[in-house]
Parts: C-alpha cells; sequence; structure tokens
C-alpha cells in the first residue's frame, strides 16, 4: 500500500475539500507566474498584445515544460516582444513558411507553425484583436474553447490548435483561464467583463488528471472534453464562484508530488 505525500505531511487536512482550497491557497501566488508559460502575457505590453502573445503561449505549451518555455520565448524574442504586430503584419513570413516539414518543437513542424501564425494574422486583421474575435463568437468559455477551434479547423495548423472539442482542449482553457479569471495574482482576466468565470473548463492536463483521480474527484482515464467538464462541476461544488481555482490545487500538487 503506497502512502499519499500529501496526507503524510498534513494529517490535519482530511477530505477532499479542504485539500483543495489548502491548495488552491498555497498555490494561486505571484511565484507559480515564474515557471509558467503565462509569464509571457504578464511580461507582453498592452492588452491587444497580451491576447496574442497568450493564444500563442498556450498553443505551444505542450511536452516538457522547460523546453516548451524556451521555444515560446525563441518566438517572442524573434518578435521582438510583439507578437500581435509580428503576426499582424506578416513579419513571421521571414522565418516560417507554409509547408515547412523541418521541425519546431517536437509535433509541431515549421510548416504548421506557419499556417496557424498566417491564420491568426486572418483574425487579427478581420477583427483587431483575438479578443474582439471572442466576444464576437461566443459569451461563455466553453463557446470560446469551440470557436477558436472552429476558426482554426480548415487552416491545416492542427495540432497547434485542436480540430474541434472532441479532444480535451487543455491548452485553450488554460488560455481561457489566463483571458478571464479576475483578482489572481496568476490570471490576467482581461475578458472577465463579457465570460463568466464560472463558465470555463478546466484544463486537463496529465498533473490535474492523476491528482483528481487520486482524490476521486474524476474516475475517467480518457482526456476528453466530456471528463474536464465534469471534473469542473465537482470543482463548481467547492469554488462555486469560481471553479477553475481548484486547477491550482490540483496541478500544484500534480507538479510537486
Amino acid at each position: 500500500m503506497t502512502t499519499d505525500p500529501f496526507s503524510a505531511a498534513h494529517p490535519e487536512i482530511e477530505d477532499a475539500e479542504s485539500r483543495l482550497r489548502f491548495l488552491a491557497a498555497k498555490y494561486e501566488t505571484p511565484q507559480f507566474v515564474a515557471s509558467d508559460p503565462v509569464r509571457f502575457v504578464h511580461e507582453a505590453s498592452g492588452d491587444a498584445n497580451k491576447e496574442t502573445t497568450g493564444l500563442v503561449a498556450a498553443c505551444l505549451s505542450y511536452g516538457n515544460r522547460s523546453q516548451f518555455m524556451a521555444k515560446i520565448a525563441s518566438v517572442v524574442a524573434e518578435a521582438g516582444g510583439d507578437l500581435h504586430n509580428w503576426i499582424k503584419e506578416g513579419k513571421f513570413e521571414e522565418t516560417f513558411f507554409i509547408g515547412d516539414e523541418t521541425s519546431f518543437y517536437r509535433i509541431f513542424p515549421r510548416g504548421k507553425m506557419a499556417a496557424f501564425f498566417a491564420r491568426t494574422k486572418e483574425i487579427l486583421l478581420e477583427y483587431g484583436t483575438i479578443g474582439t474575435f471572442v466576444r464576437m463568437n461566443t459569451k461563455d468559455g466553453v463557446g470560446a474553447v469551440e470557436a477558436i477551434c472552429e476558426a482554426y479547423s480548415d487552416s491545416g495548423c492542427s495540432p497547434v490548435v485542436p480540430q474541434d472539442t472532441s479532444s480535451v482542449c487543455n491548452r485553450l482553457c488554460m488560455f481561457m483561464r489566463w483571458m478571464v479569471r479576475i483578482g489572481s495574482p496568476v490570471d490576467v482576466g482581461l475578458w472577465s467583463s463579457w465570460i463568466d468565470k464560472r463558465t470555463l473548463v478546466v484544463p486537463l492536463d496529465v498533473h490535474v488528471a492523476r491528482q483528481a483521480r487520486k482524490m476521486g474527484l474524476l474516475y475517467s482515464r480518457a482526456p476528453t472534453m466530456q471528463a474536464a467538464l465534469g471534473l469542473t462541476l465537482r470543482l463548481a461544488e467547492v469554488f462555486p464562484d469560481d471553479p477553475l481555482k481548484g486547477d491550482f490545487a490540483l496541478f500544484g500538487l500534480g507538479v510537486n508530488d
């Protein structure tokens, strides 16, 4: 029989609800930002640039953390810190070409990245900002993820952006958390006035799923949107006004377990 490291360290905290509250307070701190891809959003200047940077950073947040953080940093550096205008003005075309099969990062060939940037450019030229695009296409967190998937579905950039919400879409759910939650030292809340944070979906990555199963909050082993929605409902029982506060508890414990 294995020992639960959390229980061993905190024998006074017995039930899952108390654990979640304790862990959320422990991990949702300013210190969280430094090693998380949301760091690039905080470092970006201007709301439009924060939104574009957030979308790019979230989409690249796949696999090994130190590796994808380095890749995000390389794109931000190439754009001179202004991803919004770098994409909108087509400057990415100097180094990223559609059809280029050489690797940029793991399952993302440079040609897929070019297609992703090209479709983002079209959105920015039509709507002005990522936020305006989302606001004009939906009013809730689930709908926003669906709208983004649909907008990129025919662009040839999958898996940079998922084709649809039949997959777990955890990176887009994380992006929405960054953009919507207000009053957080981590999330920037640029869209809080028109998307209710209670409609967000927990980003169901491997760390969150593992800890949720250990706590009896999740039984499915399939990484699906349906599983993410189910876990979000369980978190809403503990944090009814802000279910994704529980994301910090599960993710933080998962990374540090």
